[in-house]
């Protein structure tokens, strides 16, 4: 699995940006976040999925981690292919895109083209409940339980101040997940 390329950027194609890396021309079907952040760069590190197909190898570039595991995330849920997938993680930052999913805000994702309502809300269920559990997850276990929910928080994208604020309404006797939900329904 390619993971990762550093190289100089060596132009651009109607599929994406042609990467030189010691001298082989990778192309990689880009965000826009990686295609900003390698104009006018002499040289620029992409986070990279290597999709695998039959007839196919084709790489798809990222500006960092939380893209591409968005990227991968999707790609797990029924219907969604690579394309359709780096449509979805190319709309908006990883955190607020969590957020809505976190959310259950389907209707995000219909305004991305190639998406409609059932694929949309598909996206939504499938992802949703594995989106807070990762996120709680990720935070140490040994934490006190205010400091994972507030962590998860942060991770969605909101401030540390927010995110405290979003919590202080929230019963503190509930697990971190729950007071993750219940604050992800108060901010909306």
């Amino acid at each position: 699995m390619i993971s990762r390329l550093r190289g100089a950027p060596a132009g651009r194609t109607p599929d994406g940006l042609v990467l030189d890396v010691g001298g082989v021309g990778y192309l990689v079907a880009a965000t826009p976040s990686a295609l900003r952040r390698a104009d006018g760069a002499s040289e620029v590190t992409i986070e990279t999925y290597l999709h695998v197909r039959e007839d196919a190898l084709q790489l798809y570039g990222f500006a960092d981690a939380a893209e591409r595991e968005l990227f991968t995330r999707l790609l797990g849920v029924s219907g969604i292919g690579p394309k359709v997938a780096l449509a979805v993680v190319s709309s908006a930052p990883p955190s607020d895109l969590l957020n809505a999913i976190a959310l259950g805000d389907s209707a995000r994702f219909q305004v991305i083209p190639g998406i409609g309502k059932k694929t949309a809300e598909r996206i939504v269920l499938e992802l949703k409940g594995s989106i807070a559990d990762a996120l709680v997850a990720s935070s140490d276990s040994s934490a006190p339980r205010e400091l994972v929910a507030r962590e998860a928080l942060v991770e969605l994208g909101f401030s540390v101040v927010e995110a405290e604020r979003a919590l202080a309404g929230v019963d503190p006797d509930l697990p971190p997940e729950e007071r993750v939900r219940e604050a992800l329904r108060s901010a909306a």
